[in-house]
């Protein structure tokens, strides 16, 4: 399978370095952000280390850092190596009590250039087209619904919703329960008035999980009541045995 050749070919040729990197990205409303921090690893073809917000798998950022030459693909003259990348993962990483929550990105390296379409719309979400042996990954634009799950159960659990601003630190923090649910995503009623593209931390104390989760709509029922619908971004839903 592709994604076994990229784990495989990437566990090769990891490189521990600590070089400091500036990235910058855009929210999905087109909001840009700029971020300085350190390399945890890299290859010729992606990188891993952690920012002060979570970057939702899809998004493309830019990553500016001094790369060693022998890991570079291209600009090898240049003192900065100025590469863009597609998120492929993210993990919330807790580093102590009272300390903002840092989020670990692994991403793979598109180029020299951005995908097609970025620049007239920086909100879009890109996914990989072919990854290549030897080569950067190359991306299609994503299309929308295509993270939909067909299994969403009707059922109530009670969750602790954790509001981050972009620097890590939380918020507000509330209890409120399900209404539905499924590998992918949540309905829940909501605690608090949020915007579409905010990010929560979603516990379930019953499964003894933590996901990280994006605010994909933020709405009012028939009953007036106020609904939040959340998609995972780290990783998948508590539905195993139940469906």
């Amino acid at each position: 399978m592709p994604s076994e050749t990229v784990q495989s070919r990437r566990a090769r040729e990891r490189v521990k370095l600590s070089t400091p990197a500036r990235v910058r990205g855009a929210e999905s409303n087109g909001d840009k952000w700029y971020e300085v921090t350190r390399l945890i690893d890299v290859s010729p073809f992606g990188a891993r280390f952690t920012l002060g917000r979570p970057v939702e798998p899809g998004r493309v950022i830019q990553v500016i850092t001094p790369l060693p030459r022998p890991l570079r693909s291209f600009d090898f003259a240049e003192e900065q190596y100025k590469v863009w990348a597609l998120t492929r993962y993210l993990r919330s990483v807790t580093p102590g009590t009272d300390q903002p929550i840092r989020f670990e990105s692994g991403v793979a390296f598109i180029g020299k250039n951005p995908p097609s379409g970025y620049l007239e719309d920086p909100g879009k979400l890109f996914e990989p087209r072919v990854i290549g042996a030897d080569q950067p990954i190359q991306t299609i634009e994503k299309q929308k619904g295509s993270r939909s799950d067909s299994t969403r159960l009707e059922m109530g659990v009670e969750v602790e919703l954790t509001l981050l601003d972009s620097g890590g630190l939380v918020v507000e923090r509330a209890l409120t329960v399900t209404l539905n649910l499924s590998r992918r995503g949540a309905a829940v009623y909501a605690p608090f008035e949020v915007e579409t593209g905010r990010f929560l931390l979603v516990k379930a104390v019953q499964f003894n999980i933590e996901v990280v989760a994006t605010v994909r709509a933020c709405r009012k029922d028939d009953r007036g009541v106020l609904r939040l619908h959340l998609e995972f971004l780290d990783r998948e839903g508590p539905l195993e045995g139940l469906d």
